[in-house]
């Protein structure tokens, strides 16, 4: 029994070893780039901000670049896990959306008041096409969801109305309060709502 356990007990050790040092390494880079700037981060200034010796730093990450793409991809994921949790908290379809809008919306919002560093990763594709895959498919099945019941528009794929939705909200990186966050929300639902049958 003991000889059984001991393996266990130092494979979850070292995992969470791995995880604390992973973690301390992309926080230390997320307040760097926030603080300085992506252009001028380096290895060197990560190890020293971490506590991370530079020979360790580099057989978890081999450059800064990987650093900030699994930093990244840490984010969207927490953020798809919040938006996930409050889409549950609603049955109807239309109303399920328009929450999980707004605190996309917001979640914008926020990350540019803090200076946040993620906002200039948006603009790099080789972080953009793998880390919001998911949260366009989020989307999508929302704005699916939504045109089976009638609530949002039929005539326009899910999918291409997704990106609608994620460019639309990026807008909410620039304005100056939360109540601006969400009256952009209320143009972008205007735009998922079903054609105006009565109209022409």
């Amino acid at each position: 029994m003991y000889y059984r356990t001991v393996p266990k007990l130092w494979s979850e050790t070292i995992d969470q070893h791995r995880r604390a040092v992973r973690e301390a390494t992309m926080n230390a880079t997320a307040a760097l780039a926030a603080e300085h700037g992506l252009t001028s981060l380096t290895m060197s200034q990560i190890a020293e901000a971490s506590g991370i010796g530079r020979a360790t730093l580099y057989k978890y990450f081999p450059d800064v670049d990987a650093i900030l793409t699994a930093w990244h991809e840490q984010q969207v994921s927490a953020h798809l896990d919040h938006l996930t949790r409050l889409a549950a908290e609603h049955s109807s379809d239309h109303r399920r959306l328009e929450v999980v809008l707004e605190a996309y919306a917001l979640i914008q919002h926020e990350a540019h008041r803090h200076h946040d560093p993620s906002l200039a990763l948006l603009h790099r594709d080789q972080h953009l096409d793998h880390a919001h895959a998911t949260l366009r498919r989020f989307f999508s099945d929302l704005i699916s969801d939504g045109a089976r019941s009638g609530a949002i528009r039929d005539d326009v794929p899910a999918a291409e109305l997704a990106s609608y939705c994620l460019h639309a909200l990026a807008a909410a990186s620039r304005v100056s309060s939360k109540a601006a966050a969400r009256r952009l929300v209320i143009v972008t639902l205007d735009g998922l709502r079903p054609p105006d049958e009565s109209a022409g």
